[in-house]
């Protein structure tokens, strides 16, 4: 069985960085159809564009909207189901690091910043998911009713270094990977199958300069890889998540760290 997805995804976060380059991996796989959303519309409409270029074939929509609005994540998933009829797979991206800040100097501003975006606006969408999902008809025993992957991290699993100061950013991927074990639960009779994808140091837009000027160095010697991981291979992992191989998933956690916390 080839590594290949059919149907229609929504991807949330999709304007840069793994949501975006997801989108293009999984129109490289068979998506016929895909469903965008981020707050930054500009950034977006690149990303369609880039799209449309490469894969022609492709549907594409893209929506600007706020995960943690509950308004705009349920107003969006209705449209796309106007639009395409289904949501077969979705790829909950969104997310931010935040400010780092030691727990004393830290505002409850900051932290229920990065908190609504990462953890709240995870669930939100998936709620808003699982519901259109329970309403499809089942496509067969590996397929099902859909797929859901959150996008967690290596600290959603681990805790970083004592002077990083991002609790925010790890409390909150620690939550994506329980909101991802209880609802893969809760669901996997219902034929949605929900797993999370949680990466190491990737080259994103986000760290980029900090991998540049070398600040990172330490880190990626405490990686047995010893270098971050590419976009793409990231996207991999999420395809792997989305397609029928990873069938027998559920609740998964999938470390894609290069080693760091082995």
């Amino acid at each position: 069985m080839a590594c290949k997805v059919t149907g229609t995804a929504f991807i949330t976060g999709a304007a840069s960085g793994i949501g975006k380059t997801t989108a293009l991996t999984l129109a490289k796989h068979g998506i016929i159809s895909l469903a965008l959303l981020d707050v930054n519309l500009a950034q977006l409409e690149g990303t369609r564009d880039e799209i449309r270029s490469a894969f022609p074939h492709v549907q594409v929509e893209i929506f600007q909207g706020d995960v943690t609005s509950e308004a705009s994540v349920d107003e969006t998933i209705q449209t796309i189901v106007s639009r395409f009829g289904s949501i077969d797979i979705a790829v909950h991206s969104a997310g931010i690091s935040g400010i780092p800040t030691q727990t004393h100097e830290m505002s409850l501003s900051e932290w229920q910043k990065v908190i609504d975006i990462n953890q709240t606006g995870v669930w939100l969408s998936q709620r808003g998911v699982i519901r259109q999902m329970l309403t499809q008809e089942s496509q067969g025993l590996r397929e099902g009713r859909g797929v859901i992957i959150n996008v967690s991290s290596m600290y959603g699993l681990a805790t970083p270094p004592r002077n990083f100061g991002i609790l925010p950013y790890t409390a909150a991927k620690h939550a994506v990977v329980a909101i991802t074990k209880m609802d893969a639960k809760a669901y996997a009779r219902e034929g949605i199958r929900i797993n999370a994808v949680c990466p190491g140091y990737v080259d994103t837009p986000l760290i980029h300069s900090a991998i540049a000027s070398h600040a990172l160095d330490g880190e990626f010697e405490k990686t047995p890889m010893g270098r971050p991981a590419s976009l793409e291979e990231i996207a991999d992992a999420i395809l792997f998540l989305a397609s029928p191989l990873s069938s027998y998933m559920c609740g998964s956690a999938l470390l894609v760290d290069g080693g760091y916390t082995v």
